[in-house]
């Protein structure tokens, strides 16, 4: 007989006194078997014996809490790489050129930016996700030795450290 239970996450906090858990602190969780699946509690120490004995939990064990790890930062802020790509079409100068290139295609990469068929080979034509708007970037025909230098000025105007984005 296999079956699947639902069992939520670990709680932040004791279920008797709502009172958050510390970083290095022990808590007892009790799972209660029940019609529908199993109910869990995660109590304090000091609320133990508030746990409830008839029924009986299912099962019954000691943790340490320990404060879930924040989610690593994006390599490269979604919406960075779009205000300065906006700002730059706009400015519309020639020395960026290069630079909006590179930024549209890691816009393409993040799914931010979906390309569009183009008549003009030497314009490359994006609609942004979501919004719908239109995005036209001269295509500067790099070659692969101009690419260093183009990411060291991507990575400048980004503020990245070359390396840091991937």
């Amino acid at each position: 007989m296999n079956q699947d239970w639902e069992i939520r996450r670990r709680s932040d906090h004791c279920t008797v006194t709502q009172r958050p858990f510390l970083e290095g602190e022990f808590f007892y969780t009790a799972l209660y078997r029940e019609a529908d699946g199993f109910r869990r509690e995660d109590v304090g120490e000091e609320s133990r014996a508030a746990l409830p004995s008839d029924p009986a939990p299912f099962s019954l064990w000691r943790s340490k809490f320990e404060m879930p790890p924040p989610p690593p930062p994006e390599p490269l802020g979604k919406q960075d790489a779009e205000s300065i790509l906006r700002k730059l079409i706009e400015e519309n100068s020639d020395t960026t050129r290069n630079a909006r290139y590179i930024l549209a295609l890691m816009l393409e990469r993040k799914r931010l930016l979906k390309p569009v068929e183009s008549t003009d080979p030497d314009v490359l034509v994006y609609e942004r996700t979501g919004t719908g708007e239109t995005f036209l970037i001269p295509n500067p025909r790099l070659a692969l030795s101009q690419v260093p230098e183009v990411q060291k000025e991507v990575s400048a105007l980004l503020g990245l450290q070359l390396g840091e984005a991937a």
